[in-house]
């Protein structure tokens, strides 16, 4: 997995949402100072409208078809993205990526089918396009498990939803790592961000207080076994 923030990247969020709340407001936009403590008023009032001119670009590569489609599933905020072309990439001059899921990649046995398989998978395509088979046809072949490459941009307001749903626990393994990574490189472009990170990127659990989901992780299952039975 390799995520790079892009240049177009806000890099201070909070100062950002208090100019914008503060056009509205009436208020005096030329002093940083009002503006970061107007922005902290916005996080904490939830006013989640401002959050929506944070803009986050970044290139999230080397990951799973299969975490992309679920990626997608987040189209609050307007965020919009390119996808490598399967129409257009020639595997006939490289082998496709793949990721390995850590319960085969620890197994000796369940990693050499996993890896023959997907060889064969390789083998195939090229032997379709050898027969004159176009190659958008030949790449139907491809695996979920295949890597990919999306070129992203959202907003704060997205990501900060994303990560109430995508760091619980009985989310998709390969996705927590995205957004650990996300979370680690945005931290590191200002102190605003790290700010924001710090107190608004975490499952729903810890966000709001309680686990909203049906089918609970093991850690909230025994915290609420524990409340019932106190």
């Amino acid at each position: 997995m390799k995520i790079t923030i892009l240049s177009e990247t806000t890099l201070n969020p909070i100062t950002k949402i208090g100019e914008r709340a503060g056009i509205c407001q009436g208020a005096n936009i030329t002093d940083p100072v009002a503006n970061y403590k107007r922005g902290i008023e916005c996080l904490e009032s939830n006013h989640g409208r401002a959050f929506e001119y944070v803009n986050v670009e970044l290139c999230i590569a080397d990951v799973s078809a299969r975490v992309i489609r679920e990626w997608y599933t987040h189209i609050g905020g307007m965020p919009t993205r390119l996808q490598e072309s399967t129409r257009y990439v020639n595997f006939d001059k490289k082998p496709f990526g793949y990721v390995i899921p850590p319960s085969i990649k620890g197994n000796p046995r369940a990693l050499k089918v996993y890896q023959t398989a997907m060889a064969f998978i390789l083998q195939s395509m090229r032997a379709l396009k050898a027969m004159g088979v176009p190659n958008e046809d030949a790449t139907m072949l491809l695996p979920l498990g295949s890597t990919t490459m999306v070129v992203d941009k959202r907003n704060l307001r997205s990501h900060m939803d994303m990560s109430h749903t995508r760091l619980c626990d009985r989310a998709f393994w390969e996705y927590r790592d995205i957004e650990r990574e996300i979370m680690r490189q945005l931290s590191a472009l200002s102190e605003e961000w790290a700010y924001i990170i710090e107190h608004y990127f975490m499952p729903n659990c810890q966000f709001f207080g309680r686990c909203r989901e049906t089918r609970k992780c093991k850690k909230n299952k025994e915290r609420s076994n524990a409340n019932g039975n106190s």
